[in-house]
């Protein structure tokens, strides 16, 4: 009985971490999306939609990622953010009550496109199916 003991201590501690890393990860989608919409003064930057963040366990690096509202600025708008990424990382210091804030990274999320495109096949089959 006592040899397994170890390991439900080490479940609870995992599962403490990840409970207090997906809580940092909210956090820095809600003050990473008002830093962006109200601090930045790029204007490369102004539409830009943070879908979400990935930290790592330490804490020691996020992706951040994000949507643009115009397709062809896409490459401008990600160069902007990846500039701002230390300003961002300042902000976020004073507003999360975290040590370390993690270093970002600005991903573009494709999920959106790749749901898009899923949507446009279902409804081709279905349209298919009622001719």
């Amino acid at each position: 009985m006592l040899s397994f003991f170890p390991y439900f201590v080490i479940m609870k501690v995992v599962m403490k971490m990840s409970i207090k890393i997906d809580r940092i990860a909210s956090q820095m989608v809600k003050e990473i999306s008002y830093v962006l919409a109200n601090e930045v003064k790029d204007s490369d930057i102004r539409f830009v939609t943070v879908t979400d963040v990935k930290v790592t366990n330490d804490l020691s690096f996020a992706k951040v990622y994000v949507t643009v509202l115009r397709e062809d600025k896409k490459e401008e708008t990600l160069k902007a953010l990846k500039s701002a990424a230390g300003f961002i990382r300042r902000e976020l210091a004073e507003r999360l009550e975290i040590r370390h804030i993690p270093e970002l990274e600005f991903v573009y999320d494709e999920s959106i496109e790749y749901g898009k495109k899923i949507e446009d096949i279902i409804e081709n089959i279905h349209e298919n199916n009622q001719n």
